[in-house]
């Protein structure tokens, strides 16, 4: 099983703690480029996202 949330600024610890509490090991943060920050959303909030937080 794998885990992606795309998230905004607000929701990056959010997003890091949901990670850390179901696979327990640190994800991996991914910042986005500016031109990529258009096409996704965050999963909290539908605000543009500006981090992929995965676990791999």
């Amino acid at each position: 099983m794998s885990f992606m949330k795309y998230c905004c600024g607000e929701h990056v610890e959010l997003a890091l703690d949901e990670a850390v509490d179901e696979f327990e090991t640190a994800p991996q943060l991914t910042k986005l480029e500016a031109v990529d920050k258009s096409e996704f959303v965050c999963g909290y909030c539908g605000q543009p996202a500006i981090y992929i937080v995965a676990n791999e």
